[in-house]
């Protein structure tokens, strides 16, 4: 089926998990799980948009540093939680080690592919990680009512790793949940086509370009690469959720009756 998109002006990638088919057929609920990205400097209508729409939590995903950088709108009745995912920064400190990652990105084609599937199997196999991962579940299974929104920056890449154990958890189908993920290359389009633009009239060679594509992409190659490290280290990936993420069977059968439809 085709995502939920919520019509936001300033908010990227923002969708709705409601619809989506799940254990013993029941439906995920409708305005309870909301992904997205960043919510920085947003819109009255936006905020009014999500307040209406019965938003009561946000769950930052990104690392401190970027909070700091780009703080989320302050959405008044809303409670604000970050939940880094990682320590840190995704969009790299200091002068230096940008200026030689972009000099890398200059000259290699594959540089930013290499380093977004590292990040992807840091994302589920360090401690700091798993650790965020069962803060959220936690807090998830302790929201009654309203809708929950979390986010990283673009809302793809920490944001979507988030929503695979989720859908996962709530009994989505795995071509289901790979699907929804890989939507947010659709959501994306104009946001790198605008990039690319800006970078080109810039003077930015093919090479570098074409990192940045990948940069702000999502890919099946991505998300097999925490599977696979999961699969390698855990077995599967209900015993990575059992025994890295501290999922136990009551933890699941609260999210399921929170979060599905009644049969």
């Amino acid at each position: 089926m085709k995502p939920n998109i919520l019509l936001l002006e300033k908010v990227c990638n923002p969708r709705d998990l409601g619809g989506y088919v799940g254990y013993q057929g029941r439906k995920v609920k409708m305005h309870r799980l909301l992904r997205t990205g960043k919510i920085s400097n947003i819109t009255r209508y936006d905020q009014e948009f999500l307040l209406n729409y019965g938003l009561t939590k946000i769950i930052d995903l990104r690392s401190p540093t970027e909070c700091d950088h780009c703080p989320d709108s302050k959405i008044p009745g809303v409670e604000h939680f970050c939940i880094p995912i990682s320590v840190d920064d995704n969009t790299k400190g200091g002068k230096k080690d940008l200026t030689q990652v972009f000099a890398t990105y200059r000259q290699d084609q594959y540089a930013g592919f290499r380093m977004m599937c590292e990040r992807y199997k840091s994302h589920v196999l360090k401690e700091h990680a798993q650790h965020s991962l069962h803060k959220i579940l936690e807090l998830l299974a302790n929201t009654e009512k309203g809708a929950v929104l979390y986010h990283c920056s673009e809302g793809k890449d920490r944001t979507g790793l988030v929503t695979v154990v989720l859908l996962y958890l709530l009994g989505v189908d795995m071509e289901t949940i790979r699907q929804d993920y890989l939507y947010s290359n659709y959501m994306l389009n104009n946001y790198r086509a605008k990039r690319d633009k800006k970078m080109q009239e810039e003077g930015e060679n093919l090479c570098f370009r074409a990192n940045m594509r990948i940069l702000g992409s999502v890919s099946d190659a991505f998300l097999d690469t925490s599977l696979i490290a999961i699969e390698q280290n855990f077995g599967s990936f209900d015993n990575f959720l059992q025994e890295k993420i501290g999922v136990t069977t009551e933890l699941r059968e609260a999210l399921r009756d929170l979060y599905l439809e009644e049969k």
